[in-house]
């Protein structure tokens, strides 16, 4: 008799968290988790770590691969799109370096920012030696619709 009322009282019992869980979990994210949705920012690149937009220059900065790549003197001069969040007025921090959030634009075509070792046949996304042969990569400004091989 006692392990069948344990055995009901645990079924109850889990009956219960889960209920709780299920409606209490997605307002705890709201709540909590809740971001602020993503802005995207143009312009010209004026200078490490600035975007010249028609509104004034911003300030822009990411996680450590990110800085790398707005450090990266063979972007200035190019039109720059940027995926991120205004932290202030002109300050706007661009989304981790995996979600692929800076792009060029070239002869009116939206390209992906990468770095390319032509030793080693390695795509990277932060400018900077090859992790291989330790060469310099270049930078390599690739289509995200072409049939290329490399990732």
């Amino acid at each position: 008799m006692s392990v069948t009322f344990a055995r009901r009282c645990s079924l109850s019992y889990n009956k219960e968290v889960n209920r709780r869980t299920l409606i209490l979990a997605p307002l705890a994210g709201l709540a909590f988790g809740a971001e602020a949705p993503k802005s995207v920012v143009r312009g010209k690149f004026a200078a490490v770590g600035q975007l010249a937009t028609p509104k004034g220059k911003v300030k822009l900065s990411g996680d450590p691969e990110t800085e790398k790549v707005l450090g990266d003197p063979r972007l200035n001069g190019m039109d720059i799109e940027a995926l991120g969040r205004f932290t202030k007025d002109r300050e706007f921090t661009i989304s981790p370096i995996h979600e692929r959030a800076i792009w060029a634009y070239q002869g009116g075509q939206r390209l992906m920012v990468t770095y390319w070792c032509d030793v080693c046949y390695i795509r990277t996304y932060a400018p900077g030696e090859c992790w291989c042969c330790q060469d310099d990569t270049k930078l390599d400004l690739k289509d995200p619709n072409s049939k290329d091989p490399t990732p």
